[in-house]
């Protein structure tokens, strides 16, 4: 079975460079120290001129996953300057004050997306109860769940990452990230059944590609 690998970039050289690695999607980004913010989109442009693999990019403003209506209207806006500038899939994500999946903003966010896919983000890896906001997401009808298994990497989050791939049962992509590296993308992918695995691309890009398709 070949596993997908997705590149978490947040420049075009970088990009150009996971492409030529052998990475099967990418996902845009910036401010990756701060755990990843919305590109700016002078920078999406370019990447979606020059790169034709599929481009997931991420919507999210700096800070945390809980969102009032002025940041609602802020991230509505960015999806549809997202969707204009053809990405693929938009990244995204909201929770309640209290960690549960906030579906009202959800449901804006996804209308906004629509009809591209969506990917719900690691504000799932604070969600108070994981398969409650699974459930959530199945619900909405979301098409993937990026996860470290509520944990600090991926490795740590095997035994969630495998319970969600079971309860999901081929629903919701999963998606592992978090930590994801040559010397343990194998003993991830067979401990939980995922298919698709997210790292950031690095000089170890073309060594993880290689272990799991190899």
């Amino acid at each position: 079975m070949s596993i997908l690998v997705e590149a978490c970039v947040d420049s075009l050289a970088a990009a150009q460079a996971a492409v030529a690695a052998g990475a099967d999607r990418l996902e845009l980004c910036q401010d990756l120290s701060e755990g990843g913010t919305t590109p700016g989109l002078e920078l999406l442009a370019e990447v979606r001129e020059q790169v034709a693999l599929p481009l997931h990019v991420l919507v999210r403003p700096p800070g945390d996953f809980c969102y009032a209506g002025d940041e609602i209207a802020g991230l509505l806006r960015d999806i549809a300057a997202v969707r204009r500038l053809g990405a693929d899939a938009v990244v995204v994500g909201a929770l309640t004050p209290d960690r549960r999946v906030d579906l009202a903003a959800m449901r804006r966010l996804l209308a906004a997306a629509r009809p591209l896919a969506v990917t719900f983000h690691r504000a799932f890896d604070e969600s108070r109860d994981p398969f409650e906001a699974l459930d959530a997401l199945l619900d909405l009808g979301i098409e993937r769940l990026l996860t470290s298994g509520q944990a600090a990497t991926a490795a740590a989050g095997i035994p969630l990452l495998r319970a969600l791939v079971t309860r999901a049962a081929g629903r919701i992509g999963v998606l592992a990230g978090g930590g994801v590296r040559a010397d343990n993308v194998s003993r991830i992918v067979a401990a939980t059944g995922v298919q698709e695995v997210h790292l950031r691309y690095g000089e170890w890009f073309s060594e993880v590609v290689a272990r799991v398709n190899g």
